[in-house]
């Protein structure tokens, strides 16, 4: 396992075998087999090498997760497995030794979801700390740590969360990870490029690392995602991380391909139905590893991973999918000038579907706060510091109409306190969402914060070239940073606060962590000011 601690503080790194007594107790007491405890099959090594998650939390419960990987590289994607299914105990208790064990039950790992488990637990109390772990062939695994979200009518005092994205793991150290698992939050979004797919060195980059033949290229098999997942995932302060917190995740474009667009790859000359091969490969790779609920399962190509969480009414996560349901990128993709493409009335970032969705729970939302995590750049992004535009076509800027008609629904349907979470840009960023960018007095309509990487482009700068072209070509950013880290936010019923949290590094472990800027936007007046 490469980098880091060895888990989050305040619990236990491992829970032995009847650690708390409840495992044993259960046995002896008749109420499961030595063969239904997993006799069947014995380890020589940690099936829980790559950690255990939990996700998506509901006033009730959450989603459980873990892959059964002894040799979580091997070659073949299988991760040390026989083919042959395993029974799994999993458990959920009110305290960390569990001797007060709320919830328990049996699912079974079988190869065909690469041994991964999904365990969909419900009947808990909302607004509740739990503490989970898994039995697999005698072998009990790391404990993790997660919460349910408050009932959905009521009104918390506030809601701690952190957002993420962009892992490449053979550009930095994932030390972000370790300092987040140790930050008192109630959920981590990650906001995509989960695993990055380009082709890896024989020394994985900067982490000097060997990296087996088999690992290297880039992936385009089921197999070959397996493997990218798995390597990007037997990380240390990953791991910490995800036991510390639960996570919502969604993807981006480098679970996938650089850049591609429903069934379109980034090279025009792929067809989209050999695309759909392989996107249907990293879907079903993206799943196993990841803690989502079975209506994220995907179903071949048919995945729908748009959804929306809610915590009381302080806060709803209407979390968007800008892949999947995407046109192809107008004029070639790239950063363009005078490119008209752009502003067709008909094309679509989200699909019809999504888009409908999005405006019907926005619509009907009475919370507080309306966040939308999603994956690029919504607000207006000139990169042209001159008296000229240019615009990325890869951003929302590519889809300026379906932008547009987002925005008119937040007005129309007088949506309560807009706030985008992004990620992608590789910097710490912050905007003012414009009804009309083209116009410095056109009203602000609500606020855009965006996350940098937490490894991708290595260590950065400050205040990079790029960076100071952008806050000058554009009067609604307030704020950009090029160096790695996280955000962390707190919603109160009077603000929503983003602290840009930054290592100094991350080609080596063990770099600290500081707030390099806090921005805030109240409530009932939407605009970014900073604290």
């Amino acid at each position: 396992m490469t980098s880091g601690t060895t888990g989050a503080p305040g619990f236990g790194r491992r829970a032995l075998l009847g650690a708390g007594g409840t495992v044993a107790m259960a046995v002896a007491a008749g109420n499961l087999s030595a063969g239904r405890a997993g006799a069947a099959e014995r380890f020589r090594e940690d099936p829980f090498a790559l950690g255990v998650a939990s996700g998506d939390p509901w006033p009730d419960g959450f989603v459980l997760w873990t892959r059964l990987a002894p040799q979580p590289l091997a070659p073949d994607g299988a991760g040390g497995m026989s083919p042959r299914a395993v029974k799994v105990l999993w458990e959920v208790a009110d305290d960390e030794r569990f001797q007060r064990v709320v919830s328990r039950g049996w699912t079974r790992a079988v190869a065909e979801l690469a041994h991964s488990v999904h365990v969909e637990v419900s009947g808990l109390r909302p607004g509740r700390q739990y503490f989970y772990r898994f039995l697999a062939g005698g072998v009990v695994s790391p404990v993790g740590r997660t919460r349910t979200a408050p009932s959905p009518f009521s009104s918390p005092k506030s809601l701690n969360f952190a957002f993420v994205s962009c892992q490449a793991w053979f550009e930095g150290f994932y030390t972000a990870y370790r300092h987040l698992s140790e930050e008192d939050v109630d959920l981590v979004l990650h906001l995509g490029d989960y695993i990055y797919e380009n082709a890896i060195d024989a020394m994985g980059g900067v982490r000097r690392t060997p990296v087996a033949a088999e690992l290297r290229p880039v992936p385009t098999t089921l197999a070959q995602y397996r493997n990218r997942h798995a390597l990007h995932r037997f990380d240390a302060d990953l791991i910490a991380a995800h036991r510390a917190h639960p996570f919502a995740v969604v993807w981006d474009d480098h679970e996938v391909e650089d850049n591609w667009a429903a069934d379109h790859s980034k090279y025009p000359d792929v067809d989209p139905a050999v695309f759909r091969v392989r996107a249907t490969a990293a879907f079903q790779a993206y799943y196993e590893h990841l803690p989502l609920r079975l209506p994220n399962k995907p179903k071949g190509y048919d995945t729908r991973m748009y959804r929306s969480l809610r915590y009381g009414r302080m806060a709803t996560f209407h979390i968007l999918d800008t892949r999947l349901f995407r046109d192809d990128q107008a004029c070639g993709d790239g950063t363009k000038t005078g490119c008209d493409a752009r502003l067709d009335p008909g094309r679509t970032i989200l699909g019809a579907e999504q888009e409908r969705w999005l405006y019907r729970g926005l619509g009907r939302s009475d919370s507080t706060w309306n966040l939308i995590p999603q994956q690029i750049a919504m607000g207006q992004v000139d990169t042209d510091p001159g008296p000229g535009q240019s615009f990325v076509m890869d951003f929302w800027d590519g889809y300026a109409a379906s932008r547009q008609r987002l925005f008119d629904e937040i007005v129309k349907r007088d949506v309560s306190n807009p706030v985008v979470l992004t990620g992608d840009m590789h910097r710490h960023l912050v905007a003012d969402l414009k009804r009309d960018f083209d116009k410095p007095d056109s009203p602000t309509i609500g606020v855009e914060f965006v996350g940098t990487s937490i490894s991708t482009k290595m260590n950065g700068e400050d205040l990079d070239a790029s960076g100071a072209n952008l806050l000058q070509a554009n009067q609604h950013l307030k704020f950009t940073n090029y160096q790695r880290g996280y955000v962390r936010c707190t919603a109160t019923p009077e603000s929503c606060r983003a602290d840009f949290r930054v290592l100094p590094y991350v080609t080596t472990p063990g770099a600290p962590v500081s707030t390099r800027a806090s921005f805030l936007t109240e409530a009932g007046r939407p605009g970014a000011q900073r604290v």
